[in-house]
């Protein structure tokens, strides 16, 4: 018998993209060869990268919850001291962002937002979107067709929708985090194994393959929100991703412009390094308050009864924790010349309902103002009402300032025990527990049937809210706490209010409150912890199988 010896040789393939969702009229228009082809590099170069971030954010969350409480970096240390060193800025039709609306990227939607008045329009592939394969590759079809002046849509009632404002918003563009998979187009890679695709990757391939060029051309560019970033190794990533990807299609090093949202734990330790890492592409920081909170809820939620939060509505941007983080925020972007964008009141309009809209309104406006108020250059709304609301905020600091990045806030000092005070000192309440099961059931309901964006109770909720609901509830369960009436939390009686809710509900052929119900129960109920709600949602519920 002979033995081989040295190394076994492995065969190798050529890196590949298959499309395993059903293909519908002119999904040929955004899944091209040469788009496709595209994708295949992205995936080939920078997928194996992805999942060692994703490993790192693990490790991470599993010190935090462990007692190692988050730290500002020793190693990076010469970054946040070294004052000489400044980011890109504002890219044409960003240097101004006092009002930003935000929403999903369905043809109405997008023409509803291009006629808002906004100065931007965050065209949102994330969390205001339900990632359907129909709403993954038929916004890029909204957005492309935008982008050219064809877009127009007819409602099923038969009412006309097109773009009739002379001057339209500016579009950034939020692809999904880097934790989600696109189960309908599947890579395989030179090994020979195959596995779903990167939603991040597939979002903004798609869109920026065929879009830049065109951008460029409109006067503005290829901009983008970046979501859930947790680290600057992160930041990095992305980095290479934009340089990559504009060497390929032969546009300048630094066209694309990104927008991060801090809104992650980890990430509030590390806004200097995020910015360094992008330095040749970032045009500001956003501070994404609901999954900011959310993230603090996940990394703590083992960690005793101080850590616990009270009724997600008490939650609000001046507890201490929110207001050092957001104070930071714009202290680190005006220091390197970065826009500092605030955050989305859930607080809407009801145009039936008039004292539901003052109530908006005011709670809106005392809230631009904070903001404006605190140095941020703009801020957001999800309803295109809000925007004279909060522009008119914005305009009584800025007057014809286009921002205020000559306000530096030398004053402000932020501790690392500072962004980890989440003492507010008021209770759960049962109304508080009941309507974090009924706002979580509701829209994950909606997010099933393909909404992502739902008003429910006069307020916005989107993926980022959903989890806040969720995850108080497991936490309040695991904690055993008690409601200020002294009655404890448990599975038993969060059961109870599922069942009634279900009662509650508008119940109708075709709905979804079952599955929503079973989903809430494997993220809220379960002994387990899941990271992000969507992911077993989505691959139970939004995978095409036949």
């Amino acid at each position: 018998m002979r033995t081989r010896t040295g190394p076994i040789p492995t065969q190798t393939h050529e890196p590949s993209i298959e499309i395993a969702g059903r293909l519908g009229p002119r999904y040929d228009e955004v899944l091209t060869p040469e788009a496709l082809a595209f994708l295949t590099e992205l995936h080939h170069r920078f997928g194996a990268r992805r999942h060692d971030r994703l490993a790192d954010r693990m490790r991470r969350r599993f010190e935090i919850g462990n007692g190692h409480d988050p730290q500002f970096r020793d190693d990076t240390r010469h970054i946040r001291e070294d004052a000489e060193w400044k980011v890109a800025g504002a890219g044409p039709g960003l240097e101004d962002r006092r009002v930003e609306i935000t929403g999903p990227t369905d043809p109405k939607m997008t023409i509803n937002a291009l006629n808002s008045g906004a100065k931007v329009w965050l065209a949102d592939q994330e969390d205001a979107t339900s990632p359907t394969w129909k709403n993954v590759i038929e916004g890029q079809l909204s957005l492309r067709d935008a982008i050219r002046g064809e877009l127009s849509f007819t409602s099923p009632e038969g009412k006309r929708y097109e773009v009739t404002a002379t001057e339209t918003p500016t579009i950034v563009m939020r692809p999904r985090g880097w934790h989600l998979p696109e189960q309908h187009i599947r890579f395989t890679d030179r090994t020979g194994r195959t596995m779903a695709a990167s939603g991040s990757l597939v979002d903004f391939g798609l869109y920026f393959f065929h879009n830049a060029k065109q951008l460029i051309a409109n006067g503005r560019g290829p901009y983008f929100y970046i979501a859930k970033l947790e680290s600057s190794e992160e930041a990095k990533l992305w980095d290479d991703v934009f340089t990559f990807s504009e060497q390929y299609v032969g546009i300048p090093h630094g066209s694309i412009r990104a927008t991060v949202l801090i809104e992650t734990l980890p990430a509030a330790f590390e806004m200097e390094e995020i910015l360094f890492e992008l330095r040749d592409h970032i045009a500001g920081l956003n501070a994404g308050r609901w999954d900011y909170i959310f993230s603090i809820i996940k990394n703590y939620r083992g960690r005793g009864a101080r850590f616990v939060l009270p009724d997600r509505s008490e939650v609000t941007m001046t507890v201490p924790f929110m207001r050092a983080y957001t104070e930071l925020l714009v202290k680190t972007c005006h220091k390197r010349g970065a826009f500092a964008i605030g955050g989305m009141s859930a607080f809407i309009p009801n145009r039936r309902d008039p004292e539901v809209t003052e109530r908006a309104f005011e709670k809106v406006a005392a809230d631009k103002k904070r903001e404006a108020g605190d140095g941020f250059d703009g801020t957001w709304v999800a309803h295109p009402d809000l925007i004279p609301v909060a522009r008119a905020e914005f305009d009584a600091v800025l007057g014809d300032r286009p921002n205020q990045l000559d306000r530096q806030r030398p004053e402000v000092e932020v501790a690392a025990s500072d962004l980890i005070d989440v003492h507010i000192g008021r209770p759960i309440t049962t109304a508080g527990v009941h309507g974090n099961v009924s706002v979580a059931i509701r829209y994950i309901e909606a997010w099933l049937r393909g909404l992502g964006a739902v008003a429910i109770d006069n307020l916005m909720e989107d993926a980022a809210t959903a989890e806040i609901s969720r995850s108080q509830v497991w936490q309040w369960i695991h904690q055993d706490r008690t409601t200020e009436d002294g009655t404890l939390i448990t599975r038993e009686s969060i059961e109870a209010l599922v069942t009634q809710v279900l009662a509650e509900a508008d119940r109708r052929e075709g709905d979804r409150f079952d599955d929503a119900a079973d989903i809430f129960r494997e993220v809220a109920l379960g002994q387990d912890f899941p990271a992000f709600l969507t992911l077993p949602a989505y691959a139970k519920y939004l995978v095409e199988t036949d």
